[in-house]
């Protein structure tokens, strides 16, 4: 399917602003299979990996769906402007980011920063060391999804928060401290969903027609 591939772009800490000497590039991919491949009875794959290692790429129907839920990784594709491949729908793709946005982000952020800051909370109970690089990133997601909900975009540099989370990831903060943030963050939203700019929910019809011409546009350059 990586034949396919209408985007790639480099996400992670360096499209983060939090790259260090040692940090891995993670590269994510949206790829558009021709329509007539839907006919059959083995339809394309959801998503793949590789060939470079730390990549995934996916279909662009699953890609969407995801982004409709408010799904970090997904609306981080669209923000990175770390760009490796781009086509003109590429560029069609990247301008539906702000139909995408909306106040569900402050619940999906939410999950998907939980278990893991729950999992860190359980290591530190039980006497253990949590994986401080998880602890990271939930603070800067819960910090992303503020700004998002209080400003109506996404952006994806941490900015002047770096050193502090830099911090937290090398173990540097104690723990009271973090989980004072992490609480306080979670405070931020909850208030900041409520006064949004960002719809309360994403324009789906947008994004269907958007996804409706891809395949009727690639089935007619098949005939």
């Amino acid at each position: 399917m990586i034949e396919h591939t209408v985007l790639s772009v480099i996400v992670g800490s360096h499209a983060q602003g939090l790259d260090t000497g040692e940090s891995d590039v993670d590269r994510r991919g949206v790829y558009v299979p021709p329509t007539a491949l839907f006919w059959r009875f083995e339809k394309p794959p959801a998503s793949v990996d590789g060939p470079e290692q730390e990549r995934l790429s996916w279909e662009v129907e699953h890609f969407l769906a995801l982004g409709l839920k408010g799904n970090p990784n997904v609306l981080e594709v669209l923000a990175s402007d770390l760009l490796e491949t781009c086509t003109p729908l590429g560029d069609e793709l990247r301008a539906l980011l702000p139909a995408l946005l909306s106040q569900r982000v402050a619940d999906s952020y939410r999950r998907a920063t939980a278990q893991q800051f729950a999992r860190a909370a359980a290591a530190m109970a039980s006497g253990g060391t949590p994986r401080w690089k998880q602890v990271m990133h939930v603070i800067r997601l819960l910090t992303q999804c503020d700004r998002m909900l209080t400003s109506g975009e996404l952006v994806l540099r941490v900015g002047e928060h770096r050193s502090q989370l830099l911090a937290v990831k090398e173990g540097d903060v104690p723990w009271p401290d973090v989980v004072k943030w992490v609480e306080d963050l979670r405070d931020r939203t909850a208030r900041a969903v409520l006064r949004s700019p960002l719809p309360a929910v994403p324009d789906t019809a947008a994004v269907e027609d958007w996804l409706v011409s891809v395949r009727r546009r690639s089935a007619l350059e098949g005939q």
